[in-house]
């Protein structure tokens, strides 16, 4: 029998969606043929990242810069809110009802993703999840994104800093963790309870 208060911890790419919403949210906002040109430009640092010669936040940084800096953050925000409304087929109908059993329950839910965090905050508000830690996103003096990250991309043990910088008392609450992919691998250690996918 459980005696503390329940934290659920959803991963976000995978895990409560289908596919890595990256690529969809630069292919929804720049159509296919910038998107695949984007991605032919960076093709060699792809190669090297999969090598484990090039880390995943440099590429994944680079690319969001390619794609997205200079825009304004306004305009940017209504494009995530419109992501959501055109992608909400990617949410798994088993996520949804994992969700759902911890809201009926009245849990704590919790999203914690490398994804940006202007989109996934749509899809969780949608779920009504109100917390997400996500890889956030600089703005300069007026406004505009300038391609870099505010935040280390949340991936392997950020995932873990990220969540006791926001719930640091550990031995107070039951932590069940859902992921898909090794970026998760740290935080399932941590938690008492755990699930790849299989809910």
């Amino acid at each position: 029998m459980i005696t503390k208060p329940v934290l659920a911890v959803f991963d976000f790419d995978g895990t409560i969606t289908t596919k890595d919403t990256l690529l969809e949210f630069v292919r929804f906002s720049k159509g296919n043929l910038s998107f695949l040109w984007g991605f032919t430009m960076y093709l060699p640092l792809l190669i090297a990242y999969k090598l484990k010669l090039y880390p995943n936040w440099k590429v994944k940084q680079q690319l969001f810069s390619h794609f997205f800096k200079g825009m304004q953050l306004s305009d940017f925000d209504r494009l995530c809110e419109d992501f959501y409304r055109h992608s909400v087929y990617l949410i798994r109908p088993e996520a949804r009802k994992a969700i759902q059993r911890h809201l009926d329950a009245g849990d704590t839910l919790l999203v914690i993703s490398a994804s940006i965090e202007n989109w996934v905050r749509s899809f969780a508000g949608q779920l009504s999840i109100s917390s997400v830690l996500c890889t956030e996103i600089e703005t300069d003096s007026g406004g505009c994104l300038t391609g870099r990250f505010s935040t280390p991309n949340c991936y392997g043990q950020e995932k873990v800093r990220r969540l006791l910088q926001s719930y640091p008392r550990r031995d107070s609450y039951y932590l069940v963790a859902y992921g898909d992919s090794s970026g998760d691998k740290e935080l399932m250690d941590i938690a008492d309870e755990k699930f790849y996918r299989r809910f």
